[in-house]
C-alpha cells in the first residue's frame, strides 16, 4: 500500500469520525433522552472495555490462543476483583506476563 493511499485512507476515517461524533448533537440537540438509554448508554464503556481485554487476552491474530499474557490478566481481574488497586493490577499483570514468559 503506497504512502498516499495510507494517508487518504487516515484523512477519510477523519472525516467519517467528525461526521459521526457530529450527527448525535445535531439530531438531538436540546432534547432530554429517556431514562433507559442513560443507563444503557453508561454501560457501553465497560462493555467495550471488557471485548477489548478479552479479544487481547485471548486472540493471538486469527486464532484463539491462551498465553502468559492470559494469565497476567486472570490474575489482575482475581486481584482488581478483590479490591486491589488498578496500578497494583497492572503492574501485577505485567509481572505474571513476564515471569511466564521467561520460563
Amino acid at each position: 500500500m503506497s504512502t498516499a493511499t495510507v494517508w487518504t485512507l487516515v484523512v477519510l476515517c477523519a472525516v467519517v469520525t467528525v461526521a459521526i461524533k457530529g450527527a448525535g448533537p445535531l439530531a438531538l440537540g436540546g432534547r432530554e433522552l429517556p431514562g433507559w438509554s442513560g443507563r444503557v448508554i453508561a454501560l457501553l464503556a465497560p462493555a467495550l472495555l471488557a471485548a477489548l481485554v478479552c479479544t487481547a487476552a485471548l486472540a493471538d491474530g486469527d486464532e484463539l490462543a491462551i498465553g502468559a499474557d492470559t494469565a497476567g490478566v486472570a490474575v489482575a481481574g482475581v486481584l482488581l476483583w478483590r479490591g486491589a488497586s488498578i496500578v497494583v493490577g497492572v503492574a501485577v499483570a505485567a509481572l505474571v506476563t513476564a515471569l511466564l514468559r521467561a520460563i
